[in-house]
């Protein structure tokens, strides 16, 4: 049979992708990725009048988290790591930005579409929220979820009920005893050790 070949009967199935912390796991990444994009947008479009060098910079980062969150909704393991990757350079900048948002919250200045107070506030919000992502994401890169195994078509796992009661130890097998009592044999009576005489 060829590598890779499933056997006649049988279905590829991946177990860790029914646990439920595995579930739970990629709705997290999934919700954190959106999330990071939605802030990461509406701080981009609020001071795009006052961002300076930044601005496909910015959108490149909304697409390619978009991308990912897609991604990761479809089981896709590899990209992970990368948004892990991307989610602390993300938070790098943000602790960067954050300040100088603040900073221009002064009279006198021309502010952009959003109040800078409010744009400090946003960005200071992305970094512990990709530290988080970057938490989760590792957790569920180790889950495995691209582990493979055969099953026979239409086999299901069966549903998670609650544990079975404890069963009873097994009954020890009855010796079976007779009125006659076993005697041993004469024969196999092992003969008292005689003492040496006395010359």
């Amino acid at each position: 049979m060829e590598a890779g070949a499933i056997r006649p009967g049988y279905e590829l199935w991946r177990p860790n992708r029914e646990k439920a912390e595995a579930k739970s796991a990629r709705a997290l990444v999934v919700f954190l990725l959106l999330v990071s994009a939605g802030l990461a947008l509406v701080i981009t479009l609020g001071g795009w009048s006052r961002l300076e060098g930044g601005k496909i910079f910015a959108l490149l980062y909304v697409a390619l988290y978009v991308l990912f969150a897609f991604l990761v909704a479809r089981w896709n393991r590899g990209v992970l790591p990368v948004a892990s990757a991307l989610a602390i350079i993300l938070a790098i900048f943000a602790g960067i930005a954050a300040p100088a948002w603040f900073d221009r919250a002064k009279d006198g200045l021309t502010s952009p579409a959003l109040p800078e107070d409010l744009l400090g506030l946003l960005t200071l919000l992305l970094v512990p929220l990709q530290v988080i992502l970057i938490a989760v994401a590792m957790v569920a890169f180790n889950q495995d979820w691209h582990v493979e195994e055969e099953r026979p078509i239409g086999e299901e796992l069966p549903p998670a009920g609650p544990p079975d009661e404890e069963a009873p130890p097994p009954a020890r097998a009855r010796k079976r005893t007779t009125g006659r009592r076993t005697t041993r044999s004469t024969s196999t009576r092992r003969a008292p050790a005689r003492r040496p005489r006395k010359a």
